[in-house]
């Protein structure tokens, strides 16, 4: 039987009869955005797979306690136990992360791009390192909205119930992102393409 059409709420149903593969497609269905979002707030491969996997235990267990209130908002909710999970660590590291030259995974790699030829590749290439370092320069609640609005395709009132801020906070947040990162490229004379 095909799962892929069901939504989200009937996978969920499907899981707990008894049928794993309908977990497995929801897994599937949201596991790059998950992912991708942790990855953006970690800056760690290896931490970032751990807190993953730590992701879906949680919401395995809750959804087998049957403490799971489905409200059409799966996503949001695996995003919400994401992000509760990363400021978690980072409260217990008491720690900031930076890019390392040797991190393998690139946010840009699940991206699904047109074919381009090698020059167009290497200078996209170029332009989002240089947008990389720019966000990965911003202030944390800065950072937060950009990689939650541009990475993670949120909504603002998303982000602002995920962040427990006020949409305004939130939409501040990013205009001060926004001004911080052109004045970052006019200080540093960078030019995107």
């Amino acid at each position: 039987m095909n799962l892929t059409p069901l939504s989200d709420k009937e996978l969920i149903q499907k899981y707990l009869e008894g049928n794993d593969y309908a977990f497995e497609t929801l897994l599937n269905r949201h596991k790059e955005k998950i992912y991708t979002s942790i990855y953006l707030f970690v800056k760690d491969r290896d931490l970032a797979d751990d807190i993953f996997q730590e992701v879906f235990i949680k919401i395995i267990r809750t959804l087998r306690r049957g403490k799971y209130n489905h409200e059409g908002k799966f996503l949001q909710w695996a995003m919400r136990i994401s992000y509760n999970l990363c400021v978690d660590h980072f409260r217990r590291s008491k720690r900031r992360t930076k890019v390392s030259p040797t991190e393998t995974f690139d946010i840009f790699d699940v991206l699904e791009l047109k074919d381009e030829n090698k020059e167009e590749e290497m200078m996209k290439s170029q332009t989002h390192q240089k947008v990389r370092k720019l966000v990965d320069m911003l202030p944390a609640e800065q950072r937060e909205v950009v990689i939650l609005r541009h990475y993670a395709d949120m909504s603002f009132k998303e982000i602002a119930n995920l962040t427990n801020v006020s949409i305004n906070t939130a939409l501040g947040r990013m205009r001060y992102a926004l001004i911080n990162i052109r004045k970052m490229m006019e200080e540093k004379n960078i030019v995107l393409q």
